[in-house]
Order: structure tokens, then sequence, then C-alpha cells
């Protein structure tokens, strides 16, 4: 089986594209290395998959539509994980046509060619961003029609073309809504290294509403990988899922938790929440539990504990 893996050198795709190799599948990765944050964090991310034979690395930007078709004519994938894209939805505040031109019409050249092409699965990864502040827990049925950043509404737009061309060529298509993933290879812009940087230089952090009353629910990146390749070995035509914990942490306690692990004290400064934020994310996951046999095994202690040694052995030897 041969796969293409956007944003394959990133922290979700590098993990996703491991996994695959380990199952002896060929995996063709492409990256574009944008500097929104440093290149030599993903090229340290995929280090050990380019010694793989079954790895194929092609730096190109899925907004080139003719560089794609060049990929896809030449690699033919049978499935396809659209993991790239424009992440952030406080960044796209002060960016959103770029965000419009990744996330909505680079998509719409991946579907295109999935159709033409005649892959047998795509998956799309989108967020829980799409749910605004709709009451919790979110399940798939929920109306997802008021998003709160120009990230969320694109996200949505790519879920709207997923369904078209799924319409449109039959091709089969899981999209798959990630809430708050977390773990080694985590880019620099997330909450653990978000805190972990300042903490550690005993900086203040920014904590909105001073972590009360604002809960994420955070899903280890071993749990959202093992979600997503469900996703892309099932047989479903057409379909929305949410991969998330289910267990919604207080940022608060998120912070207390991050303190005992790493031996630092945080100094808080509270700030609003952000209007592009909902004060909680709580996935219903029973869908993607019943179809995909999707289970969340990673506690949060456990998970940061990763996160921490990683980035001691990474971040830090790197910064030193």
């Amino acid at each position: 089986m041969r796969y293409l893996v956007t944003g394959g050198a990133g922290f979700i795709g590098s993990h996703l594209a491991d996994t695959l190799l380990s199952r002896n599948a060929e995996v063709i990765c492409v990256d574009n290395f944008n500097n929104y944050y440093d290149p030599a964090r993903k090229h340290s991310n995929i280090a050990a998959a380019l010694q793989q034979p079954g790895y194929t690395l092609v730096e190109g930007d899925f907004r080139d539509a003719a560089a794609m078709e060049q990929v896809f004519e030449t690699y033919r994938p049978n499935r396809v994980a659209h993991i790239g894209g424009m992440a952030n939805p406080r960044a796209s505040l002060r960016r959103p046509v770029l965000y419009e031109e990744v996330n909505v019409r680079g998509t719409m050249n991946l579907l295109e060619l999935a159709g033409r092409y005649n892959v047998q699965g795509f998956v799309y990864a989108s967020t829980s961003s799409v749910y605004g502040r709709a009451p919790t827990p979110w399940s798939e049925d929920i109306k997802t029609d008021q998003p709160l950043s120009p990230y969320a509404a694109t996200k949505k737009a790519g879920e709207l073309f997923a369904y078209t061309y799924h319409n449109h060529y039959g091709l089969p298509t899981r999209v798959v809504r990630f809430f708050t993933v977390y773990g080694p290879r985590g880019r620099p812009d997330m909450t653990p290294t978000l805190f972990v940087d300042p903490m550690l230089n005993q900086q203040p952090i920014t904590l909105f509403n001073g972590g009360e009353g604002v809960y994420r629910d955070w899903t280890y990146v071993d749990d959202i990988i093992a979600g997503v390749v469900a996703a892309l070995e099932c047989d479903i035509p057409f379909d929305v899922f949410n991969l998330g914990n289910s267990h919604p942490v207080q940022l608060r306690d998120f912070v207390t938790l991050l303190e005992d692990i790493t031996g630092h004290k945080a100094i808080i400064d509270s700030q609003p929440l952000s209007e592009a934020e909902p004060a909680i994310t709580f996935a219903n996951t029973e869908k993607a539990e019943r179809l995909l046999g999707f289970q969340p095994r990673t506690e949060l202690e456990e998970g940061l504990t990763h996160f921490w040694s990683w980035y001691k052995d990474e971040v830090l030897q790197t910064q030193d």
C-alpha cells in the first residue's frame, strides 16, 4: 500500500508516516518546510524516516496544482492523508488570506487529483475548532456554521469540499476532527511548549482567565494516529469523526501537572480568553469508537511525561 501524507514532516504528519512505515507501507511525504516555525524542527522529525527504504520525501507546496499533479502521476498513491495546513486560530486572525490559500485552495487541489487518480481512500484532517462555542460535549451532528476564526472557517470549508468531491468522483473520504493534540515533536506555538519555554526561564506564561474555567480535551498524538490509521483503512464511503480524549482538563490543572513533571514553577499572567477560542473543548467520540474502533488510551500525565522527555532530549540539547 502506498500512502501520500501531506504535512508529512510536521508534528502529526511525521508520526503518521513513522507508523505507516512500521506497517511496511510505502510513504510519500509532501512538505514545503515553510518558515511558520524553524524548518530544522521538521527535518529532525523525519531524520529516522529518511533512512527507511519505503520513504520518499517530496519538497513541495500543495497549493501548486501542477507540482502536485506530478506527484500523483509519478507515485500513484493508493490512499491520501491530508494532514498539512496552516494551524492556530489566533494566528489566522493576522493572516486570513494565507489560511484560505493553504487550507481551502490547497485542499481542493488534492481532492481534485485524488478523484482523478482513483485514490482508494482520502482522510482530511480537520479540527474541533469548527464547533465554535456550541454547547459541549460536541458530537459530529452538531451545527458547525459559526466559526470563531479564519482558521476554523477554512477547515470547515475543507470539510464541505471533501463531501463535494466524494459526491462528484465517488472518492471514499473520511473527515477527522482533532482535539488539542499534544506530544513529542509538538510545534513551538502549541500550548505545552508555550508554557514550558518560559517556565524554564522564569518568565510569565499567558493563561486565559488565569486558567480557571477554561478546559481543553488534550489528546495524545499516538491516540490521534491510531484514529487516523483506522480512518485510512476503513471502507466507509464518507463520514466525519471526532478524535479526542473525551476528558477535558482545566487549564490551571494542566499547568500544575506540568510544574510537577518538569520541576519548574509557572509565573501566571492572566489574560482574557481570546475571541478566537471557546472556553471548553470536549469530544463525544462514540461514533469513532463504534465505527473505527477508536479508543484513546493515554492519560494526560503519561503523555506530558513523554513530551517532557522529548523536549529535554531534542529541544534543550539543540538550544545548548
